[in-house]
């Protein structure tokens, strides 16, 4: 099968083109009524010889040229022909193989993957070396008679023996359709992205690419984090697809770690699906009488609790798009639900909650409020197994518990922040492992990451109190909070389930969204 060529038009012209051009065009002679074998210049008188002989030399120097573009415009029906060819057989499939056009196309890419040398020595062909005098030069013979050979072929025999003595430079070979044999098509399309993504020992072709990049040849392992200075970048906010017009209160992220929920006083609940780029709003839930205080997922990320100062609450269900009013509650005198983590009973300290925060994959609860001490509840059986004040602390504002590691962080109103050993606590010993006094106003929001390296402690008083802390030397980031960049009064922070972003929530209704290069998945 073929396609209809183009080019019958031109061909037509060419046809004509090359009549005309056989047929002088000589001055006082009409050529469209002479014949092809009737002398051109008959009816000439002598006085015009002169200007006959520049004519001629001018009618030679146009043949030429018609000859040249007729050359020419061969050369590009013949390439025409071949892309032709080449499209069809993309198309429709070959019928059979072309077998010259195959070779002569392996042949012009030999020809351009060929590399050709910087510098050439001349001297080298000149040059004889005696292969079999020098003792370490005899495995460079080819037969045991052999001894003199010129320059070029001792370099390329020392080429080859280089290469047979070293396997193992394999990964310095150009050729790319090595590496790319054993890869899908969806690493190949990320590699042109210039994405790197992970894979297996059990993967051969992964080492082939470790010097394509020099991303993770500079980087510091991904197990440890440094401390001192903390490697992170600004992106787009992750509300500014719809921010808020009040300040954010909570903020947390998906367990899938593509979704982030953003709730404040503004009384709107929104979602965002996180990629550090356009960040889109999902959807937004309007709760008419309850300014939100605190929104949670469950554990299991189907729902979402939503509570303010008010005696009830509400759950969204994520699945049916359904939002459910709860309450208020049965035998109940609390005013306010505004602190919560998940109601499966009823545990009574002697002060006022003020943070709680579960330990030990949800079997035991923390609690810490107004009287200052750090409460260890039973959930099994719903009973206070340990308590014990918080060094220095008149009234507690904020606790949380650490993901991977047995540690527990408490604030108070001061601005203290005590990070104890939870098994050390439990045994007795009351002196925290660390204090840090980075912050000079009440501590209101404290958050350890996936990995419980990184300790986010922040107070809603004051401008840009928001600290970071290296969990490992207990020390601060020095180059935390970014000093080109305000982030106004910090509320609420969350990061992601993989730890490579941090979302932060503020007073002015914005979510500032951070990218922790240390980390190589949200």
């Amino acid at each position: 099968m073929s396609l209809i060529s183009q080019n019958v038009g031109s061909k037509n012209r060419v046809k004509r083109s090359n009549v005309d051009a056989d047929e002088p065009a000589f001055l006082g002679v009409n050529n469209s009524n002479v014949d092809a074998d009737e002398p051109a210049f008959l009816g000439v008188n002598k006085d015009d010889e002169g200007r006959i002989e520049s004519d001629l030399v001018l009618s030679k120097t146009k043949k030429k040229r018609k000859e040249r573009d007729e050359l020419l415009e061969k050369q590009l029906e013949i390439e025409e022909a071949k892309e032709m060819n080449k499209l069809e057989n993309l198309l429709f499939g070959s019928v059979e193989p072309d077998y010259e056009e195959d070779a002569e196309l392996m042949k012009e890419s030999d020809i351009e993957e060929e590399r050709k040398a910087v510098w050439l020595d001349e001297e080298e062909e000149k040059t004889t070396i005696n292969i079999a005098k020098v003792n370490r030069l005899r495995k460079l013979r080819k037969d045991e008679d052999e001894s003199l050979i010129s320059g070029s072929q001792y370099v390329s025999r020392l080429r080859a023996q280089h290469a047979k003595m070293n396997p193992g430079t394999d990964w310095a070979r150009l050729d790319s359709q090595s590496r790319n044999d054993g890869l899908s098509d969806d690493e190949l399309s990320d590699e042109e992205n210039g994405i790197v993504l992970a894979r297996g020992y059990k993967n051969d072709n992964a080492f082939d690419d470790i010097l394509r990049t020099n991303e993770d040849l500079v980087v510091k392992s991904r197990e440890k984090l440094l401390p001192g200075h903390l490697e992170y970048s600004r992106l787009v906010d992750a509300n500014a697809d719809d921010p808020s017009n009040g300040p954010i209160n909570s903020v947390q992220f998906h367990r899938n770690a593509q979704l982030l929920l953003a709730a404040g006083l503004d009384r709107r609940l929104r979602f965002f699906q996180i990629d550090g780029k356009r960040n889109t709003k999902i959807q937004s839930i309007f709760i008419d009488d309850c300014p939100i205080r605190k929104a949670s997922f469950l554990p299991d990320g189907s729902k979402v609790i939503i509570a303010g100062r008010r005696k009830f609450f509400y759950s969204f269900d994520l699945v049916k798009a359904k939002v459910d009013k709860i309450g208020p509650l049965v035998g109940r005198e609390e005013k306010s639900l505004e602190v919560f983590e998940e109601l499966i009973g009823t545990l009574k300290m002697n002060g006022t909650v003020r943070s709680l925060a579960f330990a030990d994959d949800g079997q035991q609860l923390l609690s810490h409020g107004g009287d200052g001490q750090v409460y260890h509840w039973d959930l099994r059986t719903r009973a206070c197994i340990h308590k014990a004040v918080d060094e220095g602390c008149i009234h507690g504002t904020a606790l949380c518990t650490s993901p991977t590691r047995n540690l527990f962080a408490a604030g108070s109103d001061s601005g203290i922040v005590n990070i104890y050993n939870r098994d050390e606590f439990l045994g007795g010993k009351k002196k925290p492992i660390k204090t840090i006094e980075n912050l000079t106003t009440k501590v209101d929001f404290l958050r350890f990451n996936n990995d419980s390296q990184i300790l986010a402690i922040c107070s809603q008083m004051k401008k840009n109190s928001l600290k970071l802390i290296h969990v490992p030397s207990f020390t601060v980031f020095s180059n935390w909070p970014p000093a080109n960049s305000a982030i106004h009064y910090p509320r609420c922070l969350d990061f992601s389930p993989g730890g490579g972003f941090m979302a932060m929530g503020n007073a002015a209704g914005k979510v500032l969204l951070y990218k922790l290069h240390h980390y190589d998945h949200a």
